[in-house]
């Protein structure tokens, strides 16, 4: 095949022209007196009048034996009238296309030739497919996304009309993950809608700003699924980059190759080449990928272990296994390629290494990456899934099954294994005290919210009793950290004015009275939180829901030490949006407005737009589980 395509290349290249002489030639003597292989009657056709007796009539044609094992009648051939300028006996074949001197200079020697790799050949001949899929199969540009607006997603017009400065700017903008869970939740939902880009930004542009989005707040899985919704020939390198990222914090590194192996030498950084080998061991060529990561080993394109590791995983395809050592003993950081190849061949990443990592500055990336590898030790995915349960990536569902196979393995111990166990008694416990005083072992003393949305449906369990009123607000905001209004409201009038349990129901509710200024004076002064914030992010929250009047919340604000007609470039934008009812572009604000890594990067005047707007968009749901998030975790 490959020495078939190399001949079809070199005639294309003009070759065929130094050897058109002698192929005539040969061609005219094999002709000379030919067998035939016709059937009857093709070789004996009737005679060609000639042109001095075309006026003549016409011989009658010989007769023919008929009857058992005479030969077909066949009747004769068009044959099509002979271009002037010759006789069919003049025609010879084409000739040879005319090459210059420098695009000889320019055609590969032989040694080159043989040096390059079947895709490298197949690019130099012009024989590299650009499309792997095809043409019935390909999909449509005009819409990208996951969600349907019928399957939950945003309308699908929302940005079509929109500046695609604006929304560039939006997006490139937001290079942080999110202080708030349901925010976080709410841009998820956002980005992964199917929409049409704005007018006059490439699709592909806009589906890879989107995964960038979704990669820095770890939705690793979301990204993927959504660079996968294009077809990979239509990938720009921005996509591209997108995708790889996506890949590596899955662990997936096959899922890239399709892309790789149809752009082939299009990047030359470490990461890319290494990448081509690994996908061609495991499209069926060993031999080449081996010498290919050796080569790449010998030359020191990247540290040792980044190579080693690319072996061990191309190891693991076709029958030239190899046995690869991994040393970590002078490795003093990790990157996302050591991380995802370590995960994906089994290779334990030494704990203290991890940790370091862990407690960093990149240390999110690497949680949130390790909390979706189902490869791991399920002891060590726990304390990364603590952080993907306070960040919005994972579920309490999701925790509540991670911690049921906590339970199920009895080899696991240590914290893991108590928190399992508290959060199962939590559930099932003999009566609801029992159960809240489990619930209070996960939560801790500073009430960790990833506890508390773990135990979100142990909490609805509880019966609304002034019996259980102590525990009324921890057992609220743990039902709000999933949603679970309607399981909250049942709470309504058991527990006094002005308590914490009070103030999350009062913006937590999905209802549209107005709140009494007396109870929020209350709480105001009753708040003992650092500089009184969850007292601010109420009052915040109960003015963007309009429920309190706008005298009432600039005389709090006075109190509180907020000016909230304050305005900014972000606050115009974001009320612009709300006024033209653009929910797309309002989330994807309000994931600009949100960064940060704790609530105190969180000002009450941001949060009161935010809810507002949302409010005004009809996101209403989403605006009170934020504005119920702050208050709890202020």
């Amino acid at each position: 095949m490959r020495q078939s395509s190399w001949l079809a290349g070199v005639a294309a290249l003009g070759l065929a022209g130094a050897v058109a002489g002698s192929f005539a030639s040969g061609l005219a003597s094999a002709q000379d007196r030919p067998a035939s292989i016709l059937p009857p009657g093709f070789d004996d056709p009737a005679p060609t009048p000639s042109p001095t007796s075309t006026q003549s009539a016409p011989s009658p044609a010989p007769s023919r034996p008929s009857g058992p094992g005479a030969p077909p009648t066949i009747s004769q051939p068009v044959i099509q009238e002979i271009p002037s300028g010759g006789s069919s006996s003049q025609r010879s074949l084409p000739p040879a296309p005319n090459i210059s001197n420098e695009e000889l200079s320019r055609l590969p020697t032989l040694q080159e030739l043989e040096g390059l790799s079947p895709d490298e050949l197949d690019e130099r001949l012009g024989l590299k497919p650009k499309f792997d899929i095809p043409p019935g199969a390909r999909r449509s540009l005009s819409e990208v996304g996951l969600l349907s607006p019928q399957e939950g997603g945003l309308p699908t017009a929302s940005l079509a009309r929109q500046p695609a400065d604006l929304v560039r700017a939006i997006l490139a903008g937001t290079k942080q993950r999110m202080v708030s869970r349901w925010g976080h939740i709410m841009l998820r939902r956002a980005l992964a809608s199917r929409m049409n880009a704005p007018e006059g930004m490439d699709p592909a542009e806009f589906a890879a700003l989107r995964a960038g989005v979704l990669n820095r707040i770890g939705e690793f899985t979301i990204a993927r699924s959504l660079v996968q919704d294009i077809d990979t020939a239509n990938w720009n390198d921005a996509l591209t980059g997108e995708a790889l990222t996506a890949y590596l914090g899955t662990s997936d590194i096959t899922g890239a190759c399709p892309a790789i192996r149809l752009q082939g030498s299009r990047r030359e950084d470490p990461q890319w080449v290494m990448w081509q080998a690994i996908c061609n061991a495991y499209a069926g060529e060993g031999t080449l990928a081996g010498s290919q990561l050796d080569r790449a080993l010998a030359r020191g394109i990247a540290e040792p272990i980044d190579v080693l590791l690319a072996q061990r995983f191309a190891g693991a395809a076709g029958r030239g296994r190899r046995a690869v050592t991994i040393e970590w003993d002078n490795i003093e950081e990790l990157n996302p390629w050591r991380y995802a190849l370590a995960n994906a061949v089994g290779e334990p990443v030494p704990s203290g290494l991890l940790d370091g990592t862990l407690s960093g500055a990149d240390g999110s990336y690497y949680a949130d990456a390790g909390a979706n590898a189902p490869m791991l030790p399920l002891a060590e995915r726990e304390t990364m899934s603590l952080r993907a349960a306070r960040s919005g990536i994972f579920s309490s569902n999701a925790m509540v099954d991670l911690y049921s196979q906590i339970y199920a393995d009895n080899s696991i111990e240590g914290a893991a294994r108590d928190r399992a166990v508290f959060l199962r008694d939590a559930y099932v416990g003999d009566n609801p005290q029992a159960r809240i005083d489990a619930m209070r072992q996960i939560w801790g003393e500073d009430r960790d919210y990833a506890g508390m949305v773990s135990t979100a449906y142990a909490a609805a369990r509880i019966p609304a009793s002034e019996d259980y009123a102590p525990a009324a607000g921890n057992l609220i905001a743990s039902m709000l950290s999933a949603g679970l209004d309607r399981d909250a409201a049942l709470w309504r009038g058991t527990m006094a004015d002005g308590s914490l349990g009070w103030a999350l129901l009062a913006v937590g509710l999905p209802e549209a009275s107005r709140t009494d200024t007396g109870d929020v004076d209350t709480y105001v002064g009753n708040d003992d939180s650092a500089d009184r914030r969850s007292a601010a992010f109420l009052v915040a929250g109960l003015a963007g829901l309009d429920r309190i009047s706008e005298s009432a919340r600039d005389s709090f604000g006075d109190d509180l030490g907020i000016d909230f007609s304050r305005q900014s470039r972000w606050t115009r934008t974001i009320d612009r949006a709300a006024q033209v009812e653009n929910a797309a572009l309002v989330a994807m604000l309000v994931g600009l407005g949100m960064q940060g890594d704790d609530w105190s990067r969180m000002t009450p005047l941001h949060l009161y737009h935010i809810v507002s707007a949302l409010r005004r968009v009809g996101m209403e749901a989403e605006a009170r589980m934020i504005a119920a998030e702050a208050v709890a975790r202020a």
